[in-house]
């Protein structure tokens, strides 16, 4: 009898150690999303299930095309976390025209977009901490061209970086932007 009662002393030790270790993992270091819209289609579907590391913004800024999850600068009627694609960084002129994105006056070759942005914005200047992002649904995304406020950096909770569900889309999520003379600060 003694032995048994070891051995369940043992596993509820051993389980409250998994437990503790688990809620610290989801609290700061990696966190599992379910995607509630449509605004990042086609990359990211409805309901596809994402992983997001909380972590790796404590030691870097986000990069242009980093798809990041974080807290909207607008007040939303269900205050739930956004997730879109990092388009600006500190620094960059930013303008929307005749269907597509310009960052520093040159082009941004976007193969990830659902459809050419049906919109013109600016220029602006992204301002210092802060982003400029877009959902790659242009069309159909709450996003900074619309807010009419910033993106700052103390609202970003983490990149998006792996999807595993449904299993098809198993992998790294595309986060290349590119153009001619574009490149990542």
């Amino acid at each position: 009898m003694h032995k048994f009662k070891n051995l369940i002393k043992e596993v509820l030790i051993t389980i409250s150690i998994a437990f503790c270790l688990s809620l610290l993992l989801q609290s700061f270091v990696l966190e599992a999303r379910v995607i509630p819209t449509g605004s990042m289609l086609p990359t990211i579907q409805l309901n596809q299930r994402i992983l997001v590391n909380k972590l790796i913004y404590k030691f870097i800024d986000p990069q242009r095309g980093d798809i990041i999850i974080f807290s909207p600068p607008i007040q939303t009627m269900d205050n739930k976390d956004y997730i879109k694609r990092v388009i600006g960084i500190a620094g960059d002129k930013i303008e929307i025209k005749d269907g597509l994105v310009y960052i520093n006056d040159q082009p941004l070759i976007e193969n990830y977009i659902n459809d050419k942005p049906n919109y013109d914005f600016g220029p602006v200047i992204v301002p210092e901490k802060s982003l400029f992002v877009l959902g790659d649904n242009r069309n159909y995304s709450y996003d900074s061209h619309a807010w009419n406020k910033w993106l700052t950096l103390d609202r970003v909770k983490g990149k998006a970086f792996f999807t595993y569900w449904p299993f098809q889309r198993l992998g790294l999520l595309n986060t290349e932007v590119t153009s001619a003379n574009i490149s990542n600060k």
